[in-house]
């Protein structure tokens, strides 16, 4: 059976990000890893369902009926969840969902409007990153015996990867390579797409990310930034 064109790239850094959790070393607990990447569920799911809803919410807003035409203004996991994208994110720790798609012939100001549904995916992980460590707080500071139990701990755990993974999903999607959002925001600040370099960048992004991928790049970008998110949160929100 051939592989789908289409998929091919996203297979291969599927491919990519298991080596390299094999390299570091990350399986070497798998069941410890599996009960990981259980408690990351909950977080991978709201993360990308709102951040999908939040570019599509946006477009609506200024104009665009194409989101909800195609059932977008929704946070059910079912409009926006990618099978590989969050299985990636399962996986290796960064991922995607279904992009929606806008139509910029409907804004008023194109430049400003795509700028501003750009960066909506990304502000909206941070949203649900300080809600999730909100609730974390009033968890560590309620004082209640019941968690201290398994079940108070699981809690705990699954509230804590809701903050780090949405920190990771706004890191990642800040990268400015297509079909990124980072990509998208420095487009409209700087105009990119009246240079002749532009469309050939574009439809070669995802050429481009699988490089980064491959010689980690992105985790060496990914791993400092979102310690240095969750340091600060911890310190202001959570303890």
């Amino acid at each position: 059976m051939r592989m789908n064109r289409k998929y091919a790239p996203y297979i291969i850094i599927l491919g990519a990000m298991i080596i390299i959790n094999l390299i570091d070393g990350e399986f070497h607990n798998f069941g410890g890893w599996i009960y990981k990447q259980l408690l990351m569920i909950p977080g991978i799911v709201v993360g990308l369902s709102f951040h999908e809803f939040a570019h599509g919410f946006v477009s609506y807003k200024l104009g665009d009926p194409t989101p909800k035409l195609q059932g977008r203004l929704t946070v059910n996991p079912g409009a926006h969840i990618d099978p590989i994208g969050f299985f990636c994110l399962f996986v290796a720790g960064f991922g995607w969902g279904i992009p929606v798609q806008i139509d910029p012939g409907y804004y008023k100001h194109k430049r400003r409007d795509e700028f501003l549904v750009a960066i909506a995916g990304v502000t909206m992980n941070l949203v649900i990153a300080v809600v999730f460590a909100l609730a974390l707080r009033l968890v560590v500071h309620s004082n209640s015996q019941f968690f201290v139990s398994q079940l108070g701990e699981i809690i705990i755990h699954v509230l804590q990867y809701g903050v780090f993974i949405n920190l990771v999903l706004m890191v990642f999607n800040l990268i400015p390579v297509p079909p990124l959002d980072g990509f998208g925001i420095i487009t409209q600040i700087f105009d990119l797409e009246k240079y002749s370099w532009y469309d050939v960048v574009y439809q070669n992004g995802i050429f481009i990310l699988m490089g980064l991928i491959l010689f980690n790049v992105i985790g060496t970008i990914l791993n400092p930034c979102v310690s240095f998110l969750w340091t600060a949160i911890s310190k202001l929100l959570i303890y």
